[in-house]
């Protein structure tokens, strides 16, 4: 008989595992529903107050008919005192005390009524306070789940180890570039040297190439005078032999 209870004990405790990883696994669905349940019976709280509101006026407006006719039938019970009729004036006095009775009866639940508004507004705006601070934390709730999820499915795919091989491959292009380009740079150099090239490039910084003209020596000759003397000293030859 103990072996049969333990067996059902078992078969409750996974049944109740599974209903828990049933509700885990929906559990942002069955929130969801709970705010829209919580969102309709908010929307019937306001309907019963937008009701008791109603009545609340209307029993408030009957009693301010009641208050309006007794003081109406003050005025008629002191003229007929006037007149010496006392049985109208009697007669009138009991209608005002049925006023004023309905008044004292009715003017305490208007202000019942009136209180029971505030605390259902208070009520309601509070609940809708909550609702809201839940919707925002779900909706951080849900942005996390999605995150984690495709963090999931890159780590069960093995993209991460994917990126990571990427990145090892940019580094050796990279690397092999740089290689290159020294070769190249190494081997361009070999080739002016071989050529001269670099020679001529050195005496052409140094201002010493021949047949290359600087701007001072442009300069030194264009300021330079004439060679008039030369001309001169002809002249004075073909004079001396006429």
């Amino acid at each position: 008989m103990a072996i049969w209870s333990k067996l059902f004990t078992l078969g409750r405790a996974g049944a109740h595992e599974a209903t828990a990883a049933i509700v885990d696994a929906n559990a942002l669905r069955i929130l969801d529903q709970e705010i829209r349940d919580a969102d309709k019976a908010q929307g019937k709280a306001r309907d019963d107050l937008a009701g008791l509101v109603a009545r609340r006026r209307m029993l408030e407006a009957e009693v301010e008919s009641f208050r309006a006719q007794a003081a109406k039938y003050e005025a008629s019970a002191r003229t007929a005192v006037e007149k010496g009729n006392i049985d109208l004036a009697r007669q009138v006095a009991q209608r005002i005390a049925d006023l004023e009775q309905d008044v004292s009866l009715k003017a305490p639940q208007v202000e019942d009524m009136r209180q029971a508004e505030e605390q259902i507004h208070t009520a309601i705006a509070a609940t809708d306070r909550k609702i809201e601070q839940l919707r925002r934390e779900v909706d951080v709730v849900k942005v996390n789940e999605s995150v984690q999820k495709a963090q999931a499915t890159v780590a069960a795919s093995g993209a991460g180890n994917s990126l990571g091989s990427a990145a090892d491959s940019l580094a050796r292009i990279r690397e092999r570039q740089m290689v290159r380009g020294e070769k190249l740079r190494a081997a361009g150099e070999l080739e002016d040297r071989r050529t001269g090239a670099d020679l001529d490039e050195k005496l052409r910084l140094a201002g010493i190439l021949p047949g290359q003209s600087s701007a001072d020596d442009v300069l030194a000759r264009l300021t330079a005078p004439k060679p008039t003397l030369q001309i001169e000293s002809r002249t004075d030859t073909k004079t001396s032999e006429s």
